[in-house]
């Protein structure tokens, strides 16, 4: 069996318990962002791994962007990156 080499750790465990590997992230194509994918990114940045700078690289995302999916996890929940609540969520 042939492991690829990378830089950081192959998995991670998460404050809940569970294990997120690199398996667990999105395509790297990723064009349409669900939430879901959106959390994933924003969990792997938080538990280290992928750092800041990898996730941008990857998906293609400005700093900005991640930084307001950051946020809104922290403020609200992951519930509040679907896009068709974001009206719950902005600040007036």
């Amino acid at each position: 069996m042939f492991l690829r080499k990378v830089d950081g750790p192959r998995a991670v465990t998460l404050p809940d318990g569970t294990i997120m590997t690199r398996a667990d992230l999105p395509p790297a194509d990723t064009r349409r962002w669900v939430a879901s994918r959106k959390a994933a990114v924003v969990r792997a940045v938080a538990a280290g791994l992928i750092t800041r700078e990898t996730a941008k690289s990857t998906y293609s995302l400005s700093e900005d962007e991640l930084v307001e999916w950051e946020t809104a996890v922290l403020r609200h929940g992951e519930a509040a990156l679907r896009a068709t609540a974001l009206h719950k969520y902005r600040q007036p």
